[in-house]
């Protein structure tokens, strides 16, 4: 086998495609290099894009079981004035079966 070049690239014959094109003034390596740059920039804009979409998601999720409103749904507005002692266990049960 013949050694290519001395130092960093002292490989041997598959090394010498490598070695050629860092010799040569080819605009980023004949073209490997704007794919490869390309290719991280999509790989990035994914992961970025697939981030928020997770975050909206789950804050939509968040939004839907709270109610159109904003606010708690009925029964458990119902379950807090029952812990709170607003309302007796007979007008919690006949409440609830009212919802449900």
């Amino acid at each position: 086998m013949k050694v290519v070049r001395s130092g960093l690239w002292s490989v041997t014959a598959p090394g010498a495609v490598i070695a050629q094109m860092m010799d040569h003034d080819d605009w980023w390596w004949g073209g490997w290099g704007i794919g490869m740059g390309l290719g991280m920039l999509l790989f990035w804009i994914i992961v970025i894009a697939l981030g928020v979409w997770l975050f909206r998601w789950l804050a939509e999720e968040s939004r839907a079981r709270r109610g159109p409103e904003g606010r708690d749904s009925a029964l458990e507005i119902l379950r807090e004035r029952y812990a709170r002692g607003e309302i007796s266990r007979e007008e919690f049960e006949d409440k609830k079966r009212g919802l449900t």
